[in-house]
């Protein structure tokens, strides 16, 4: 990174922004050898995040509203003791 004397920046502040826009690259402002600040560009806007990034991609293949399977194949809902039935229960 690059550094530069902060008269020097304050006399080139323009041109310094100038080229920090343009190259993309920071540049670190000292004062007697210590750093004071950091001059970089902005963060690029990633537009509106992740929502509706996969829009118009996906098909919708037969019934929403059907069970993916039938009722028949699930344990649970079979006559008999269960999980959480009293075996005593008819």
């Amino acid at each position: 990174m690059e550094e530069m004397k902060i008269s020097e920046f304050k006399a080139t502040c323009l041109a310094v922004l100038a080229r920090v826009g343009r190259t993309g690259k920071p540049i670190l402002v000292t004062r007697f050898g210590k750093p004071v600040a950091q001059v970089g560009p902005p963060p690029t806007r990633a537009g509106h995040g992740w929502l509706g990034v996969l829009r118009d991609q996906g098909t919708i293949l037969g019934d929403l509203i059907e069970p993916a399977s039938s009722p028949d194949d699930w344990e649970v809902l079979r006559d008999g003791p269960g999980i959480g039935r009293d075996p005593a229960d008819p």
